[in-house]
């Protein structure tokens, strides 16, 4: 039986094949998606402990010591697509000395009629910085939640460590750009991180 005589059955195959190869598309990105979301609190841990990426260190206390060096800290603020929330620094920036700790704060509102849960998470600029700058207190530390309309005010209390000024990347630095972004979460949990832990810094022979 020749082909001509059977337009049906291959007019089905075609369709089958084009609608076979979007779908099996979709399935793939999907599940790359699904296991990228699943690596997050790995990969965010990680970051947190190396300083990888511009992310910050975690501290108990200030040093004793504090450098006559000085570094301009810039803040910044942003809120996740979806979520309701004006997020904005206090303080665009401040001018700090290296060891000294420095308290700023953020002004966050809950614009919805719901109760809202967030996650903020962030980094610093010039990233090799995240090894230096060290956070005493945070609202990043664990999830915030705001009741409808509520108005908070969110501190950091942070130092700039000393040993910064030794490296040859970072000693003649002027600027430390600390940037927040706030994320909707479902299930809040802490944001756990062990002070300095993993904390390797190069210095100048």
């Amino acid at each position: 039986m020749s082909d001509d005589q059977n337009p049906a059955p291959r007019s089905e195959r075609s369709r089958f094949r084009s609608l076979a190869v979007p779908i099996a598309c979709a399935a793939f990105a999907a599940g790359m998606l699904g296991a990228a979301f699943a690596s997050v609190p790995l990969y965010t841990l990680f970051c947190q402990v190396t300083g990888y990426g511009g992310t910050t260190q975690r501290a108990e206390a200030a040093p004793t010591a504090v450098s006559d060096k000085q570094v301009t800290v810039r803040f910044d603020g942003n809120v996740a697509e979806g979520l309701p929330w004006t997020f904005r620094p206090n303080q665009r920036e401040v001018r700090v000395h290296l060891g000294a700790k420095t308290d700023v704060s953020y002004h966050v509102v809950n614009n919805s009629d719901r109760p809202i849960t967030g996650q903020a998470l962030f980094n610093v600029t010039p990233e090799a910085a995240g090894l230096y700058f060290n956070k005493i207190a945070c609202f990043c530390f664990s999830s915030q939640t705001l009741q409808p309309g509520e108005t908070a005010e969110m501190p950091i209390i942070f130092y700039v460590d000393p040993e910064m000024a030794d490296t040859e990347e970072l000693k003649s630095l002027q600027a430390i750009t600390l940037s927040y972004t706030f994320f909707p979460v479902d299930d809040p949990a802490p944001v756990v991180a062990e002070p300095n832990a993993g904390k390797t810094k190069g210095k100048d022979s």
